[in-house]
C-alpha cells in the first residue's frame, strides 16, 4: 500500500509545477541578503544585510530608512543610508540573547513608500519558552477528556456531491459533542473504492478565525492517493452558510477585545478553547471508528492555529502517528509578560493589562502548545518561516526546541505567514513516505 502511494503521489505532486519568472507581478522588487547564507549567527557575533531595490527590475537609488528591532518589539536603533546602484548594506549589530532581530526597511519614492523587512536569528537552538508546565496539566486534560467521552460518538453525515469527484466522496459530518448540543462541522473524503482497514486517516484542523472551511479541495491530493481526510471546524457553524453571516458573526462575536481567543480567558474550565481541544480527541475518535481506517495510521495536519492544534491533537491522543505543523500558532502566548520577550498568536499584549493578570497567564499554560509539544511522541514535520509577524519564528522555535519525538525540520526563511504550494505539497509527500 505504501509503495503504491508513493508512485501515485510522485506522479500527481509533479502536475503542476509551473516555473515563472517573475510570479509576484509587481513594479518593486526588493532582495535582502544576510551575509550568513542560512539567516542565522551566534549569540554576539554582527550580522549585515545586503539590501537591493528595484523598479521595473532597473535598480532605484534614493535614502533608505530602517529599523532594527527585536522580533515583534519595538524598534531599538535607526537610520538612513543611501542606496548607489539600488544597493546599500545595513549592519545589524547583534544580540547577547537568543532570539531573532528585524531589520525594517522603508524608501520613499515619487511621494510612495515602499517597505519589507527580514528577521535574522541568534543562537536559536538555545530559545526556551517563557511558559511552564502546571503541575497538575496531564491530569487535568485526562479528566477533560475522560468526561467528554462519556457523551457516544454521535454524528451525523450528508453527501455533498459538489465536493465528490470520480476518485473519492465528499460527505458533511455533523459531530455532536455533548447533550447540550455542542457540535463541529467536518468535510470527510473517503476514496471511493476504499476497502476496509486499508486507509490512512488524516485530521486537518482550522486557521484562526470564525469563517467557513474554505477551499475543502485544496488538499484534493490526499484522498485522491488513498487518504481519509477530515477538514474540520471549530465553533459549531455550518460552514454552509452565506460569506455575509461569517461576516456578521465575526463583527459581533471575535473583535480584539471579546474575540474566543479571549472568551472565558481567566478561568482554565470556562475558557473557549477547552471545548475546541475537546473536538480534536472527539474527530479523532471518528476516524478511528470508520471501517476504511487502515488501524494504524493516524494523521494530524494543519497550519497556523491549525498547526497548533495539529500539536494539541497529537499530545492527547497516542493513537497520533504523524504529526505535520506549519508555523504553529498558540505558542508561548504568555511569552510578552516578560519584558523584553517575544511571545505567541494572538499577540495578547496588544489588549492592555490582560498579561498583567496573574489568572490569564495560569489558564495559557494549561492551553499553551509548547506544553502539549512535549508530550508529542508521534514522528513530526515542521514547517516554519523567519519573515512571520504572524506567528514569529521566535515561538515556532520555542515549539521546535520543546519537542522530543523523532522530528525534521523544513525551514524556509523568506515565509511570512505563508507556504508555498509546492511545500504543502512536499508534506504530503512526506506524510506518505512515514506511513506504517
Amino acid at each position: 500500500m505504501k509503495k503504491v502511494l508513493l508512485s501515485i503521489v510522485s506522479i500527481l505532486l509533479g502536475i503542476g509545477a509551473l516555473c515563472q519568472n517573475y510570479p509576484y507581478r509587481s513594479d518593486y522588487l526588493w532582495v535582502t541578503v544576510p551575509d550568513h547564507s542560512d539567516w542565522l549567527y551566534s549569540i554576539g557575533e554582527n550580522a549585515s544585510v545586503d539590501v537591493q531595490f528595484y523598479r521595473y527590475g532597473m535598480p532605484v537609488d534614493g535614502t533608505l530608512h530602517y529599523e532594527i528591532a527585536p522580533d515583534m518589539l519595538e524598534s531599538v536603533s535607526s537610520g538612513d543610508v543611501p542606496m548607489k546602484g539600488g544597493r546599500a548594506t545595513v549592519g545589524m549589530g547583534t544580540r547577547h540573547t537568543p532570539g531573532f532581530q528585524d531589520l525594517r526597511l522603508s524608501l520613499t519614492l515619487d511621494g510612495v513608500r515602499y517597505s519589507h523587512h527580514i528577521k535574522v536569528g541568534f543562537g536559536v537552538d538555545r530559545i526556551v519558552p517563557y511558559t511552564k508546565e502546571p503541575s497538575d496539566f496531564e491530569e487535568f486534560w485526562e479528566k477533560t477528556l475522560s468526561k467528554a467521552r462519556e457523551f457516544p460518538l454521535t454524528y451525523t453525515s450528508e453527501s455533498v456531491p459538489e465536493y465528490s469527484t470520480d476518485r473519492f466522496d465528499c460527505s458533511l459530518i455533523r459531530l455532536a459533542l455533548d447533550s447540550r448540543g455542542a457540535c463541529i462541522y467536518a468535510y470527510l473524503f473517503i476514496p471511493k473504492g476504499a476497502k476496509e482497514g486499508g486507509c490512512p486517516a488524516v485530521l486537518c484542523p482550522p486557521g484562526a478565525g470564525i469563517k467557513t472551511i474554505k477551499e475543502p479541495l485544496r488538499h484534493s491530493y490526499y484522498a485522491e492517493n488513498g487518504c481519509i481526510r477530515m477538514e474540520m471546524e471549530i465553533h459549531g457553524l455550518d460552514p454552509r452558510l452565506s460569506e455575509e453571516t461569517f461576516r456578521e458573526i465575526t463583527a459581533a462575536f471575535n473583535a480584539r477585545d471579546n474575540g474566543y481567543l479571549t472568551n472565558g480567558i481567566e478561568d482554565r474550565d470556562r475558557y473557549y478553547m477547552k471545548k475546541v481541544y475537546v473536538s480534536l480527541a472527539r474527530a479523532l475518535d471518528l476516524l478511528c471508528s470508520l471501517p476504511q481506517w487502515d488501524g494504524r495510521n493516524l494523521i494530524v495536519q494543519g497550519g497556523s492555529q491549525g498547526g497548533a492544534l495539529s500539536i494539541v491533537a497529537a499530545a492527547l491522543d497516542p493513537r497520533v502517528t504523524q504529526c505535520i505543523v506549519n508555523h504553529p500558532a498558540l505558542s508561548d502566548m504568555a511569552g510578552y509578560a516578560e519584558k523584553g520577550r517575544t511571545g505567541g498568536y494572538p499577540h495578547l499584549n496588544r489588549i492592555k493589562g490582560l498579561l498583567n493578570n496573574p489568572d490569564v497567564i495560569r489558564t495559557l499554560s494549561y492551553y499553551d502548545v509548547v506544553n502539549f509539544a512535549r508530550k508529542v511522541r508521534a514522528r513530526t514535520l515542521m514547517t516554519w518561516g523567519y519573515n512571520d509577524n504572524t506567528c514569529p519564528p521566535t515561538t515556532s522555535y520555542a515549539v521546535w526546541n520543546t519537542l522530543s519525538c523523532p522530528k525534521e525540520a523544513l525551514i524556509t526563511p523568506i515565509n511570512e505567514h505563508w507556504t508555498s504550494e509546492e511545500t504543502e505539497r512536499h508534506l504530503c509527500k512526506w506524510m506518505l513516505g512515514n506511513l506504517k
